[in-house]
């Protein structure tokens, strides 16, 4: 008989493993030796070792589900109850043991962890919510638009929920998109009526543009390019395809109009300069006549020029008000000198003024008077009253002698 530490063969060739429950019966051998026996049924016990440290190293280190982790300590265990094999089985349930419980560790870690990622896709998701329907309100149209395609691709590239949660925010998401687009495209359904409305109108402001690049009538017709111009800004902006076209024949018709009335402007700028000189020399002449000597012939020639001025025609209107200034002053001059001359020869205004002039004189003798009667009874604050009263009088009186005078009295 052949025995070890954990196991025997009988002189009958039964093989035992001992255990803590007492020895199990392995197997039988007849092919050899006792000793032949222990060593098969030693190997297959350390084929389960390293079988078991395969196991424990793939639960470590690899993804292995937990369901085939279990499968495989099962089949592992399934052998070692079996006691077909020599060594400690105690130690080998007791690795096993302990490998399920780390795979039941690592199965709810895993629980876990999709717990956490379930809870993040959520948040994720919601998130991803609340944007599109704060974004289905926007009008950036394009930018709005752009994020929105994006955070489909976010979407897709979330976990699952559960299906009454992810269907929920699936079908909110997809209203947001939809109601952003629904707005999109009334928008721009609205902005090709308005184009289209635009285009109408710029089509009519042309062909009175058009029209209008023949007239003559400057000032008016100029006045009704500036309206017309007024009324395509107001229009806004036709179909991208139209509105360079338009433009351009809007555009050109008055071009062909203010280069014509430039051109004629011209002419008359030059009229109207050469106009000026020969005015400049007429104020010039004019302006001989002053001071007036004698005042008939003064009349005459500043007549005479007057009507060569009128015969001219215009000057430029930045010119006009100092040139006519000119002509104007010895104009005033003349006449000036002609009420001058009426009031000097007027036989009714010389006796008012000699008549004035005698009551003036009557008033400040009389006053004079009063002075001297004041100062002799010693009265000196009626005399210095009076004395004022006389410089009033004396001033109108000196006044009075003037005018006189220009009568020749």
């Amino acid at each position: 008989m052949s025995s070890d530490p954990w196991g025997r063969v009988d002189e009958t060739g039964t093989v035992y493993v001992r255990t803590a429950d007492g020895e199990q019966v392995v197997g039988s051998w007849q092919a050899g030796s006792p000793e032949e026996a222990l060593a098969y049924f030693e190997r297959k016990y350390e084929g389960l070792v390293v079988e078991i440290g395969l196991l424990e190293k793939r639960v470590q280190t690899t993804d292995l589900s937990t369901k085939d982790a279990q499968v495989a300590i099962d089949h592992i265990r399934e052998q070692v109850d079996a006691h077909h094999a020599v060594g400690d089985l105690q130690a080998l349930r007791e690795r096993l043991d302990k490998l399920v419980a780390t795979v039941e560790s690592r199965r709810e870690e895993r629980k876990q962890q999709r717990a956490k990622q379930s809870d993040e896709a959520r948040k994720a998701k919601e998130d991803l919510v609340t944007e599109a329907e704060q974004l289905a309100q926007s009008d950036q149209w394009r930018a709005a638009g752009e994020r929105l395609r994006a955070l489909v691709d976010i979407w897709k590239g979330l976990p699952r929920l559960d299906r009454k949660s992810d269907d929920e925010l699936w079908h909110r998401f997809s209203h947001a998109r939809s109601a952003f687009s629904k707005r999109r495209k009334a928008h721009f359904a609205q902005l090709d009526a308005q184009r289209e409305e635009a285009r109408r109108v710029k089509e009519r402001l042309v062909s009175e543009a058009e029209a209008l690049s023949g007239s003559t009538d400057w000032g008016p017709t100029a006045a009704r390019y500036r309206e017309l111009m007024a009324e395509w800004k107001a229009a806004g902006r036709a179909q991208r395809e139209h509105e360079d076209d338009l433009w351009n024949r809007f555009r050109g018709a008055q071009d062909v109009f203010f280069a014509a009335r430039s051109s004629v402007f011209a002419e008359r700028d030059a009229e109207q300069t050469e106009n000026l000189k020969l005015k400049e020399e007429l104020a010039e002449e004019a302006e001989k006549l002053l001071p007036v000597g004698d005042l008939k012939a003064a009349r005459a020639a500043f007549r005479t020029i007057n009507e060569r001025w009128e015969a001219i025609g215009h000057v430029p209107r930045d010119a006009r008000p100092k040139i006519e200034g000119r002509m104007h002053a010895v104009e005033r001059a003349i006449q000036e000198s002609e009420e001058t001359e009426w009031r000097r020869t007027n036989p009714e205004a010389r006796a008012r003024a000699a008549g004035l002039t005698g009551q003036l004189q009557a008033a400040v003798d009389k006053l004079q008077g009063q002075i001297e009667q004041a100062r002799a009874q010693g009265n000196s604050a009626r005399a210095d009253k009076l004395e004022r009263e006389l410089e009033g009088r004396q001033a109108l009186l000196d006044q009075a002698l003037k005018g006189l005078q220009e009568f020749g009295g």
